[in-house]
């Protein structure tokens, strides 16, 4: 494996979470970040802007790019895309980490929420690659990240969030489709999705709360995920769903109660993580006794 220096990393939704994470890990080998998302003035229920992502990339050691993107407007892709691999001679990997959510049944969902999920989730992780592939095909070891789930198609995950579920397992489908077609080309196409809840802004605000915050682990855990993963040789590292801990363990990773919020409280399990998918035995879900 060789580390990230100098290497470009174009990142949807970067400006906080899981996102920020990941680019923090990679600006800590002194990779080049291209911030791509929307957030340019600070939000009441939102921490962080493209402008402070680009000053904590910038102290963790990498080169930061802040650019103003709706990943819905197709050209405003296409120019943040090519901004990017001109400021910095090239883009080396994609993580298509932009989503939206919302959890409601059928009857509640509104449509134009239904269109934004499926708008950012599934058509913008298709367009982002679409439109980075000239750029990947030059590259030495080309990556493509979705923040996305392993395709388990059981009713459950869809019974109580339709229209949620097929925009998310529409970017697990990018992934599918997307390994076969680059797989000559060399360039890699995996998704990395989390065990456990993460500690997010969409945590916090849509999902469970300040009790489901306790109950979760930090971003640290796929940052570090991802990194492993961006390392890889992407001709021999292609078309995998991997979880957080079950890639980390196997990376030689045995303490992970480092990334738990709260230590006391038991950990609560993501969606879509299928039930025979067991943790590796040095995790454990239980509170950390004291």
């Amino acid at each position: 494996m060789t580390d990230l220096a100098g290497k470009t990393l174009f990142i949807t939704g970067a400006s906080r979470g899981i996102g920020l994470a990941i680019a923090l890990r990679a600006a800590r080998d002194g990779a080049n970040i291209a911030i791509a998302a929307k957030t340019a003035e600070p939000h009441p229920k939102l921490e962080g802007t493209i402008y402070t992502a680009a000053e904590d990339i910038e102290k963790a050691g990498g080169k930061a790019l802040p650019l103003i993107v709706d990943v819905r407007d197709d050209d405003a892709v296409k120019q943040a895309i090519d901004k990017a691999g001109e400021s910095f001679g090239g883009i080396d990997v994609v993580v298509n980490n932009a989503s939206a959510i919302q959890l409601t049944p059928t009857a509640q969902t509104d449509m134009k929420r239904y269109d934004l999920m499926h708008q950012v989730n599934s058509r913008g992780t298709f367009m982002v690659t679409k439109f980075a592939l000239p750029w990947l095909e030059k590259a030495d070891n080309p990556h493509v990240l979705m923040l996305s789930p392993p395709l388990d198609m059981k009713e459950h995950w869809f019974a109580h969030h339709v229209a949620y579920s097929m925009a998310k397992y529409g970017m697990s489908m990018c992934v599918l489709g997307f390994a076969g077609e680059f797989r000559k080309k060399g360039i890699a196409v995996n998704a990395l999705w989390p065990r456990t809840t993460i500690a997010t802004a969409a945590v916090a605000n849509i999902v469970g709360g300040e009790g489901m915050l306790r109950a979760s682990r930090t971003p640290e855990i796929m940052a570090d995920a991802a990194y492993a993963i961006l390392r890889k040789p992407s001709r021999e590292f292609t078309g995998n769903f991997c979880l957080d801990d079950t890639l980390l363990a196997a990376e030689g990773v045995t303490d992970f109660d480092q990334y738990r919020v709260d230590p006391s409280v038991a950990l609560q399990p993501d969606f879509f993580v299928p039930a025979d998918n067991q943790p590796p035995a040095t995790v454990s879900m239980k509170p950390v006794s004291g």
